[in-house]
């Protein structure tokens, strides 16, 4: 299942790269997952059952965590930025 369409990834990836060609930093993996985070969530809000999804959501999260752990022993600056930019607690 499909969540993003091109232009979408396409955006968050302008906003949050470095370099002209950048489109794998840290600050652009952390965006792309929360985005896909927070459209498998609505989701799941309308099919509860649906634990397949619910499965994928926990290990995307498990994944930006680790992600937000590197960023954070790396760049202390960075991750407080990124971190209120997109609304993460």
């Amino acid at each position: 299942m499909k969540t993003n369409s091109k232009q979408d990834k396409k955006q968050i990836i302008d906003t949050h790269k470095k370099g002209e060609n950048d489109t794998g930093s840290i600050n652009v993996q952390i965006a792309l997952l929360t985005d896909r985070i927070s459209h498998l969530t609505q989701h799941l809000k309308q099919n509860p059952k649906d634990n397949h999804t619910r499965r994928g959501l926990l290990k995307l999260v498990g994944h930006r965590k680790n992600l937000l752990k590197y960023l954070e022993k790396k760049d202390i600056n960075e991750f407080r930025e990124l971190k209120s930019k997109l609304g993460i607690r």
